[in-house]
């Protein structure tokens, strides 16, 4: 699952949350530019096994 984020600061604060919840890192925040040029994400594992990231594709 894939929440839009509005900015990269939003995918960071999204990533920082999860995790003070207890969801698993899978990926911090940072650039992918395999994915796309300005895709930003970051991955967490939540407690039931789900993929979650928020993801950001505006440029810096």
């Amino acid at each position: 699952m894939a929440f839009a984020a509005p900015g990269r600061e939003s995918v960071d604060a999204f990533h920082k949350a999860a995790v003070a919840a207890g969801a698993e890192v899978l990926h911090a925040p940072r650039l992918w530019p395999e994915y796309r040029e300005s895709f930003c994400g970051g991955f967490v594992r939540d407690p039931d096994g789900s993929n979650v990231e928020a993801v950001c594709h505006r440029p810096a």
